[in-house]
C-alpha cells in the first residue's frame, strides 16, 4: 500500500512553489487576494499538524487580534500577529514599552489565546524596502524548507522582520534544528528565533501515516510544550 506522507512529499514542491511564488507577488503589490484555488487550499490545510479546528482558530484570533492592534497602535506602529496552535507571536515595531505591554493584554484577552510571544521593538515603523525584504527572505526561507529533504515544508510557518526570521510550527527537535539551519543558511537572515511546538519522535510517525489530522474540537490543547530560542 502507499504511503500517503510519502505521496504527499512528491506533490508538496509544486503546490508550495505556486503558493510561495502567488504570496510574493501579492504582499509585494499590497493586493489583498485569493492566491491558491479550493484544491490547492485544501491539500496544504489537509497536511497541516493542527487539527481543522485549530487552523480555523487561529485565523479567527489573527483577525481579531489584529483589529485590536489598530486600536492601540494605530499609525505609531507596524504590527504583525501570527496564531499557530492558538499560541500568538507578535512582531514588528512600537513606539514605547508602554505600547508594547498594552498590545500584549490586547491580544492575550482575545478569547482562544493560549500564549502571547512577544516580539515587539521600540522602534519606528519599518519601511516599505524593509518589509519588502522581509517578504523576499520569507520566499526564500519557505523555498528552501521545500527542497530539503526528510522534512515536510508545510509543517513550519515562517514569518521574517528585519531580516529575523521566526519559525512556527509542530515538529521534533530534529525537525526544528534541520529548519533552524536551512533557515540560517538563506542570504539576508540576521537571526533565527525558534518558536516550535515540539511532538515526539511517535507522533511525528503517526503524521507520516496520515497526513490529514483528525477533526477535533478547537479548544482542544494539544498539551505541546512551546519553546522560545534564539539562535
Amino acid at each position: 500500500m502507499t504511503n500517503p506522507g510519502a505521496i504527499w512529499r512528491r506533490i508538496q514542491r509544486p503546490l508550495a512553489m505556486s503558493v510561495l511564488c502567488a504570496t510574493m507577488m501579492t504582499s509585494l503589490t499590497g493586493c489583498i487576494a485569493l492566491v491558491a484555488g479550493g484544491a490547492i487550499s485544501g491539500t496544504l490545510a489537509a497536511s497541516d499538524r493542527r487539527t481543522f479546528g485549530a487552523q480555523t482558530e487561529d485565523t479567527t484570533i489573527q483577525i481579531k487580534a489584529s483589529n485590536k492592534l489598530r486600536n492601540v497602535v494605530g499609525d505609531a506602529g507596524h504590527t504583525n500577529v501570527n496564531s499557530f496552535n492558538r499560541r500568538v507571536l507578535l512582531t514588528g515595531e512600537v513606539r514605547d514599552e508602554t505600547m508594547k505591554a498594552a498590545a500584549e493584554r490586547e491580544v492575550r484577552g482575545v478569547e482562544g489565546v493560549l500564549s502571547v510571544i512577544n516580539e515587539l521593538e521600540i522602534a519606528g515603523p519599518s519601511s516599505y524596502t524593509s518589509r519588502s525584504n522581509d517578504t523576499l527572505i520569507t520566499t526564500k526561507v519557505k523555498a528552501s524548507l521545500v527542497d530539503a529533504k526528510d522534512i515536510s515544508a508545510n509543517s513550519y510557518q515562517v514569518v521574517t522582520e528585519r531580516g529575523t526570521v521566526y519559525l512556527q510550527g509542530r515538529v521534533t527537535q530534529r525537525e526544528g534544528q534541520i529548519g533552524a539551519d536551512i533557515a540560517r543558511g538563506v542570504s539576508g537572515v540576521t537571526k533565527v528565533v525558534k518558536v516550535f511546538e515540539y511532538i515526539s519522535e511517535d507522533e511525528y510517525k503517526q503524521y507520516q501515516s496520515t497526513p490529514a489530522p483528525a477533526a477535533a474540537p478547537a479548544s482542544t490543547d494539544s498539551g505541546g510544550a512551546t519553546t522560545h530560542s534564539v539562535q
